[in-house]
């Protein structure tokens, strides 16, 4: 939900208190619409994330974990020259709007003291971060309106800020107990009472309009008490972040509990509004953003991948047909063999099929246009083409297959890419083998390799994980001691996982351990049990030739495991 008017409210009660008189050290922008802001304040650092994303606007302290682009976009490089150095000096908020105002005491280019404005519009669609200079004037917004919808509300640099229209609604939380009961006496009884109470006062939100309808039971003549006992909570800054679970997924907030969901849902009060935000916003944010951004990658596979298998299915079609070849040679052998009762002209040859035991008769098409030595000729030279056409065109289907598995071994890795950094080791190394191209004036930068994933099993023993076929060849081929153990889900697409155990003979939980792990970053995550091949790394090679993360193996043990998020998450965190 977006946040409403008085969990901001709340919200700004809260950062108040934390970052008034903190200095901004450092400005990123990790993704598009968001901004973070590193404030050194009481002593400790603290990172501000602020969103003006659609449907996940907000601001608040967060301890969550951002990958930042290579280049600083433009406008992270502009707030970085304007907020890095300020500090905040006060944290408001127009009455009941979605909207937080931190103004900042900074210095120009000069070095002259000047006041700035960093304003978070949270308002669904039209959400914004807007920098206004101490004259009022916009110096830059991270989301650009000059017409269309915006049209009556321009935001440009150099434009004088105003802030947004007000709605066209009564004001909930500035109404009089009489005149809130007025309203709610005169109200039109025909429409639901949350519809009623959205589209009738500014400052509720849906979820508290619902909320509102179930305490009072649908009954509009307790519906007045409610409103008051919620006016009276807000006033008196009664406020306590709630967070609403789902099968033990997030689906909701707010600042009081909320009873509507009965047993469908969860209710769990957390610490702070920011640990509220971050517990709801951040799981659901970085699922989304790694979908849009592999979105594009995974379509480029799966483009690639489709087209090789129709030029497959081709090809093995085509190699089907040349299982007639011998019926082609033993053809032209009986024409050989009966020149002599061939005429220029006939259209068949009736004759006995020596070849087989009760030499049954035969008739062989033939072109009268030619010779009976023309017809035997072309029949041979049929043969010796589907004959060379066979060798080809195995050879062929052979290579296609193996590259239809790596890329279909690709597509499953980006399926379980985790963060921006998975995957770009994953379009490098579509870069190398030549299915993606590199971006016009790139000659093949250098980047720094990322560490495989690192586990510890409860006997101690460390567990490293490829991310991708690049770093699974890098890792069981350079990395890994040949008295290592590697394991592997058998037949099913997955990482290269290598237990460290110095020649050792491994503790039997560790291998288990060490298998889970690999049925959990492979294809059969969701498959429940599956059976993991284990054998030394001096029993692994890989084929000359052969595609990234492709190798083969001898001396294998086998183990059924099954893909265990939880285990794998406590050997992570080991």
């Amino acid at each position: 939900m977006p946040l409403d008017a008085v969990t901001v409210s709340a919200l700004r009660a809260e950062l108040a208190v934390r970052l008034t008189g903190g200095k901004i050290d450092k400005v990123q922008q990790p993704e598009r619409d968001m901004l973070l802001l590193t404030v050194r304040s009481q002593g400790e650092n603290l990172r501000l994330l602020l969103s003006a994303g659609v449907g996940s606007a907000r601001a608040h302290i967060t301890c969550a974990a951002f990958d930042n682009p290579a280049e600083p976009p433009m406008f992270c490089m502009l707030m970085r020259k304007h907020l890095v150095g300020s500090r905040i000096i006060d944290i408001r908020q127009p009455e009941m709007e979605r909207m937080l105002l931190f103004e900042l005491d900074s210095r120009d280019e000069l070095g002259v003291p000047s006041k700035k404005q960093l304003v978070v519009e949270m308002i669904g669609r039209g959400s914004n971060l807007i920098l206004v200079g101490e004259d009022g004037r916009i110096i830059d917004c991270i989301r650009r309106a000059d017409f269309g919808e915006e049209a009556q509300r321009r935001l440009l640099p150099g434009m004088i800020y105003r802030l947004p229209p007000a709605q066209n609604k009564l004001p909930f939380f500035s109404q009089t107990p009489e005149q809130r009961r007025a309203l709610a006496g005169a109200a039109d009884r025909s429409l639901p009472m949350d519809k009623w109470l959205l589209s009738t006062f500014s400052g509720l939100s849906p979820l508290l309009c619902r909320e509102l309808t179930h305490r009072c039971g649908g009954d509009w003549e307790r519906l007045p008490a409610q409103m008051d006992a919620l006016a009276d909570t807000v006033a008196a800054g009664e406020f306590r972040p709630w967070l609403l679970r789902q099968e033990g997924r997030p689906m909701d907030f707010s600042f009081l509990p909320i009873s509507q969901y009965g047993s469908a849902a969860a209710l769990e009060s957390c610490g702070s509004f920011s640990e509220l935000l971050d517990e709801f916003y951040t799981g659901r944010d970085r699922l989304e953003q790694r979908r849009r951004r592999s979105r594009e990658l995974q379509h480029t596979v799966k483009t690639a991948r489709d087209r090789l298998q129709r030029k497959l299915a081709a090809q093995l079609e085509e190699l089907r047909q040349t299982e007639n070849m011998e019926q082609l040679r033993r053809k032209a052998e009986l024409v050989t063999a009966n020149l002599y009762r061939v005429k220029r002209g006939d259209r068949s040859l009736v004759c006995q099929d020596y070849y087989e035991p009760d030499c049954p008769e035969v008739t062989i098409p033939l072109d009268p246009l030619k010779t009976p030595q023309q017809n035997a000729a072309a029949l041979f030279k049929d043969y010796r083409k589907s004959k060379g056409a066979k060798l080809h065109l195995t050879e062929l289907t052979e290579k296609n297959s193996r590259e239809l598995d790596y890329l279909n071994s690709v597509l499953e890795e980006i399926g379980r890419a985790e963060t921006e950094k998975d995957l770009a080791g994953i379009r490098a190394e579509l870069e190398e083998t030549g299915y993606v191209r590199r971006p016009k004036g790139d000659k093949g930068r250098k980047t720094k390799p990322q560490a495989p994933l690192r586990f510890v099993t409860e006997d101690g023993l460390e567990v490293l994980a490829g991310r991708n076929n690049r770093q699974n060849d890098e890792l069981t081929l350079k990395t890994a001691r040949r008295t290592d153990y590697w394991f592997h889900t058998q037949r099913v697409h997955g990482s290269h996982v290598i237990l460290r155990c110095d020649g050792l003979e491994p503790p039997e939980r560790s291998v288990r351990q060490a298998a889970a792990i690999a049925a959990y970053y492979s294809q059969a995550r969701d498959a429940g049990k599956t059976t993991v091949d284990y054998t030394m790394v001096r029993f692994v090679r890989k084929p000359s030739g052969a595609l990234p993360g492709k190798v083969i193996y001898t001396e294998q043990r086998t183990v059924l495991a099954e893909a265990d998020e939880a285990l794998v998450d406590a050997l992570r965190k080991n």
